[in-house]
């Protein structure tokens, strides 16, 4: 069992991801790591929503960042979503993911601020114990 499922919507996110592993490893946390993106492997990425035991998500997307919300809207578990810098310096991404519509609840931290992520992820853990 795994209590964080880290998934990025592309291996170019991996300076991102690598912030994020590093401190969930720093925390002890116990964690997987994938690369699904909502837009290439859609059928994957519904797979493994439905069949990880994870309770928290970490979605890192650039761009349109259609991963955290699309997550969000097959789970009821807490989803935190990663802008990353790809484009626009990353307001693309960081706008779609604080826009989600209601019923769709996504938190999201700053902009390739993974740290913050996982830091949040191992936060909501303990605030359940």
């Amino acid at each position: 069992m795994v209590d964080i499922a880290v998934i990025s919507g592309s291996g170019s996110d991996h300076m991102i991801v690598d912030r994020v592993l590093d401190r969930l490893n720093k925390e002890g946390a116990s964690f997987e790591h994938r690369v699904l993106s909502a837009h290439r492997n859609p059928q994957e990425l519904e797979e493994y929503i439905t069949g990880t035991d994870a309770r928290v998500f970490i979605a890192i997307a650039g761009l349109s960042a259609a991963l955290p919300g699309v997550i969000a809207s097959r789970t009821l578990r807490p989803v935190i979503g990663v802008p990353v810098s790809a484009k626009l310096g990353g307001l693309d991404a960081l706008l779609s993911i604080v826009q989600m519509p209601p019923g769709v609840p996504v938190a999201c931290v700053g902009i390739d601020n993974g740290e913050n992520a996982a830091l949040l992820a191992i936060r909501i853990l303990k605030s359940g114990r």
